[in-house]
């Protein structure tokens, strides 16, 4: 089964224990307390790493597209993190117990994520599907990888996860995602779960989750989904880039805890029979009751037969072989028959 193993030596599969990442893009408003906030309220849920965003207004839009909306420079600059802000939210995640990472949009953010941050996996934002140089570099880094896939058609997924197999980096997983905020319930497509696994059998596969609620993230647990990815917000009032989608602490509270949950459930692919099951077996299977009283001597016909409970004589599948054998006892009307009663 396909397995990406990250930094810290966590190993994400198919199937197996979901990693679950709570989302912080801008919901943390630009103030790093509340960064810090929203890492310990992700890790008192539960979730297994806090993601940020590695953006600046400089590296997320160009010069043309501020000349032509120049108060959206304020806004991107009030809502990122710099490096120093960043560092410091990397460093705190360390001491509470969480893993940090982030997405970059540069060479410049995803060299200091890799190598000063010391992140376990770089996560690639759905837009950069097409983004050739930069998959290049990034897979380069070594560094395993998390690509999301919003956006993004059969053959150009399968060409960015070719180009960053091409760099020697294995270490990929894939998430199904549909980049609309929020997405439609009858939008999200979660069999494409299924569909990417199909397609990329040497990555697993998770799921990046915009819709409200949180139905999706844990269905997509039945699915296989390795990885679940959610926004997180301490209130989706605010007014923000993606707040009024994100999900509160307590509604993901519990979404953390269905998905483990049910992954547990899911067992394996084998089937087998518990030792408990075995015992309720004897408890609620049928065995094979004389219908009349019988005596010593008497041929067994299908009429003097029925099947009750409870289930430690003779199964009612050996029905057949009993019919024309000889009693060397008496036996009882409403009393189960044993082979030891027969000749």
């Amino acid at each position: 089964m396909a397995e990406c193993i990250f930094r810290n030596g966590r190993v994400i599969k198919d199937y197996g224990e979901p990693y679950i990442i709570a989302e912080v893009n801008s919901s943390h408003n630009g103030d790093i307390n509340e960064a810090k906030a929203m890492c310990n309220v992700a890790k008192a849920m539960g979730c297994d790493c806090v993601k940020f965003q590695s953006w600046t207004a400089e590296s997320i839009y160009s010069k043309t597209h501020y000349e032509k909306s120049p108060m959206s420079k304020r806004f991107f600059d009030k809502f990122s993190l710099d490096e120093e802000k960043l560092g410091e939210v990397s460093k705190y995640c360390k001491s509470i117990g969480i893993d940090f990472a982030s997405t970059p949009y540069s060479n410049k953010e995803a060299d200091f994520l890799v190598d000063y941050c010391r992140v376990p996996f770089i996560k690639v934002a759905s837009m950069d599907l097409d983004n050739y140089q930069f998959l290049e570099y990034i897979g380069q880094k070594g560094c395993p990888i998390i690509l999301s896939t919003g956006m993004g058609e059969c053959d150009e997924i399968k060409k960015a996860v070719e180009i960053l197999d091409s760099t020697g980096n294995k270490n990929i997983a894939v998430l199904h995602c549909v980049s609309i905020y929020p997405t439609n319930i009858e939008d999200i497509n979660l069999n494409n779960i299924v569909g990417l696994r199909d397609m990329i059998p040497h990555h697993p596969i998770g799921f990046s989750d915009h819709t409200k609620g949180n139905e999706c993230a844990i269905a997509s647990i039945a699915l296989g989904a390795c990885i679940v990815e959610k926004h997180l917000t301490l209130d989706s009032s605010k007014i923000g880039m993606d707040n009024q989608m994100a999900t509160e602490p307590e509604e993901f509270k519990d979404l953390v805890r269905k998905c483990k949950s049910i992954q547990k459930s899911l067992g394996s692919f084998e089937r087998k029979v518990s030792q408990d099951e075995l015992e309720q077996r004897i408890k609620m299977r049928r065995s094979i009751v004389a219908t009349q009283d019988l005596r010593v001597g008497d041929k067994i016909k299908p009429e003097h037969l029925c099947a009750k409970r409870p289930g430690n004589g003779i199964s009612p599948s050996h029905i057949s072989k009993i019919i024309g054998k000889k009693l060397i006892r008496d036996v009882k009307a409403d009393t189960l028959i044993f082979w030891s009663d027969l000749t």
